[in-house]
Formats: C-alpha cells, sequence, structure tokens
C-alpha cells in the first residue's frame, strides 16, 4: 500500500500554511480544542470526496470556496503530497512521487487550477519532471508504467474544470502510476466511531468493510464470520483478553429480516444485546474489526478513540494501532492518523509518532513534531513517557 512520507496544505481553513514531514506509521495529534485536528482530518475526507464526485461538491458539503478558504488569505487552496507506493517496510525500493493539486474561484464557480505529479527517476540530482501537469485543464500526461522525463507528452484538455485528471486518467490503463494514485485516495478511511449508531438494527445482509460511524457493525460480523471464521476467531480472542468475562459475539437475523449483535458474558447463561453493552465494550470490538478487515484501507484516520475506554486498554489499543500500521511479514501496513487527548494512550508512543498543534499569533494552526521541542528527545531517553511530559507543560500551549 502506498506510504505518505509528506504533506503540505495550504489555505485550507485553519490550515493556512502547514506541513508534516517525515511521517511515521502511526502518526498521533494532540492539541487544545479548536486548533485545527479534525481540520487537518477533514483535508483527507475532502480529497477523497474531490475525487469521488467533484470539486464543487466537495466544496459545498463544507460551506463553498470562501468557507473553506482561510480566512483572510489570498490564492488557492492547495494539498501537495509527496507518498510512495509501496508500504512502510518496503518503501525505499520505491520512488518518491509528488501530487499537487490547487483550487481556485472564478467568478463564484470553484475549478481546478494546477495539477500534477512529479518524481525523479535513475538520477540521485537534478531536478524532477512531472509526466502529469494541468493548469487551467490544458496540459500534458507521460503515458506508460515507468514514465520517462525523454519520452512523448501527450496534450490533454479537461472537459470540466472540476474534475481532477486523476479520476479521468486514473480510469485508463495507459496511466498505471495515475491509476495507482486514484485507488489510493479512493481508499482512504474516516472513522467517526458513533456507539449508539452501532446499536441500530440493520437490515440484514453482509458488509464487508465497516462504515465511518460503525451503523453497520452487525453486518461486519456477519460477513466476518461466514467469510473468513479464522480472522473472526482471532478478534474475538483479542477482545475477550481485553474485556474481562466476555464469550462470544455474534449476529442474528430478527423475524423481520433484521440483524441484532448479542454478547454473551461468561458467567451467565443467555446472551445480551449491543443496547445493553458499554460504550467501551462496543468501541474496542468495532476497532479490532477495522484493524483486523481482510482488505484494510490503505490509509486510516481515527478521531478521539479513547473516548469510552478504560484509561488501561489504550496502551494496548495504541499497540494495536501501530503494529497495523507497520505491517509485517506477508502483511501490508495502513498508515494511520489519530487524534487523541488522552494521556495515557499518548505514553504508548514514541517522540516521532506524536504531533503537537496549536494557533500561532494571526489565529492559523501550527504544527510540530514532539521530538522536534527542546528538551523531550533527551527527557525521552531518561526514561520520561509523553503523557507525564505533557502534563508537565512540555509542549507548550499544545498542553491544552
Amino acid at each position: 500500500m502506498p506510504f505518505i512520507e509528506q504533506i503540505t496544505i495550504k489555505n485550507y481553513k485553519l490550515l493556512q500554511n502547514v506541513t508534516l514531514s517525515d511521517l511515521q506509521p502511526i502518526n498521533v495529534v494532540l492539541g487544545p480544542n479548536g486548533t485545527g485536528k479534525s481540520t487537518l482530518f477533514d483535508v483527507f475526507g475532502f480529497l477523497a470526496d474531490c475525487l469521488q464526485s467533484n470539486v464543487k461538491k466537495a466544496l459545498e458539503s463544507r460551506g463553498r470556496f470562501l468557507e473553506v478558504r482561510s480566512r483572510n488569505a489570498d490564492g488557492p487552496i492547495s494539498f501537495t503530497i509527496k507518498y510512495r507506493e509501496a508500504d512502510y517496510l518496503n518503501r525505499l525500493n520505491s520512488t518518491p512521487i509528488t501530487y499537487h493539486i490547487s483550487i481556485d474561484e472564478k467568478n463564484g464557480k470553484p475549478y481546478v487550477s494546477h495539477e500534477y505529479l512529479q518524481w525523479r527517476r535513475g538520477k540521485q540530482y537534478g531536478s524532477p519532471y512531472r509526466f502529469l501537469d494541468i493548469k487551467n485543464g490544458e496540459g500534458i500526461v507521460i503515458t506508460g508504467d515507468s514514465p520517462e522525463e525523454g519520452d512523448e507528452r501527450q496534450a490533454i484538455r479537461m472537459d470540466s474544470p472540476d474534475i481532477l485528471a486523476i479520476k479521468s486518467l486514473g480510469q485508463l490503463a495507459e496511466h498505471p502510476r495515475v491509476a495507482s494514485l486514484r485507488r489510493f485516495i479512493e481508499g482512504w478511511f474516516l472513522s467517526y466511531f458513533i456507539p449508539d449508531k452501532a446499536r441500530q438494527i440493520p437490515e440484514s445482509g453482509a458488509a464487508e468493510h465497516l462504515s465511518g460511524t460503525g451503523d453497520n457493525l452487525a453486518n461486519v460480523v456477519q460477513y466476518l464470520s461466514e467469510e473468513h471464521p479464522n480472522t473472526f476467531e482471532e478478534i474475538l480472542t483479542r477482545v475477550a483478553d481485553r474485556i474481562p468475562g466476555l464469550e462470544t459475539i455474534k449476529s442474528e437475523r430478527t423475524v423481520d429480516g433484521r440483524l441484532v449483535l448479542q454478547f454473551k458474558d461468561g458467567p451467565f447463561k443467555d446472551p445480551f444485546l449491543a443496547r445493553n453493552v458499554s460504550d467501551g465494550t462496543l468501541k474496542m470490538f468495532a476497532y479490532l474489526i477495522l484493524l483486523y478487515d481482510p482488505t484494510p484501507p490503505p490509509l486510516l484516520c481515527v478521531e478521539e478513540p479513547e473516548n469510552g475506554l478504560h484509561p488501561k486498554l489504550l496502551n494496548i489499543l495504541a499497540e494495536e494501532f501501530r503494529a497495523h500500521a507497520r505491517g509485517g511479514i506477508g502483511e501490508k501496513g495502513t498508515q494511520v492518523f489519530v487524534s487523541s487527548h488522552s494521556p495515557y494512550f499518548i505514553d504508548a508512543l514514541k517522540s516521532e509518532e506524536l504531533w503537537i498543534m496549536n494557533r500561532n499569533d494571526k489565529g492559523y494552526a501550527s504544527i510540530i513534531r514532539a521530538d522536534k521541542i527542546k528538551r523531550i528527545p533527551e527527557f525521552m531517553s531518561e526514561g520520561a513517557s509523553l503523557g507525564s511530559l505533557w502534563y508537565e507543560g512540555y509542549f507548550g500551549r499544545g498542553n491544552g
């Protein structure tokens, strides 16, 4: 799966000009309310929406261009992503690629003002070259699996100014690098798990993947138990290890063709319904289903997973996220982004996995990795934990 090494965001709400470099398999964002954590995650959702529909619709669902562009800012909204097509463990065997998109507005209508893909092949030095480069709907593309700088460039013209070029060209076999990026972005998954949604009784029928809110949890349980029983058994084993007394979980069809989740507690003969299960139990179960998905998403964003979970489970959950993100022998890792307010979750991290968000004097968001903050590496080398350093005020304004 592709791996993002760096992302630069300009003029997107509070994110007027921020860059996250040297990203890790797991990246956790910490900061006071209102510093842009949710906005950072929405960048991934916005780009996915632009690809799945178009720029206009993605902006309208967020309040249109002038509401999305950073206040008092000029120029386009832009995103620049440096990534590799291989996962974290194999990334150095893959050529880095940069994708850039700028979105502007003219006569009240948003449009893609610039979009390009570039890389540098076969040379250690020299400028990267663009194998896709479109400005205001017109530009060039180089076809083939490994487009070279000297290859023939084909002129292209976009029919709709608010459609991404990678959406159109990514459907064609002669543009495999573009198609790879399209599939990557289409697979990004944002989890805003809501326990009450998971307690709903959905229509009967299997579902391969958990939805963003978890409202199809019972359907995914049905799918895993039927199609991937070994994986489902492993999930149950891990849940039982973390939730004392929990024995089994299964989906049962009702007489009207819907599904209910039933939880069996060891000491009791009869199972009980999801509506009687704690938020923490549902969340831990749902996150493990997400992490053990037989075909996981290439990128995963999770907002505040600690809510409703016992503090002792947070260190374990952080380790589960890290193991999933790094992958292993025969397993491809999924890059993970998490927002958190919990020192117990933060305690499980390495300093290079933690990002501190804040707001500068102009009101815009700023972000810095914890290991770049003065004295943090020294404290960590002496055995300090990030959660303790956070409480003791070593993250500056990010301690809110």
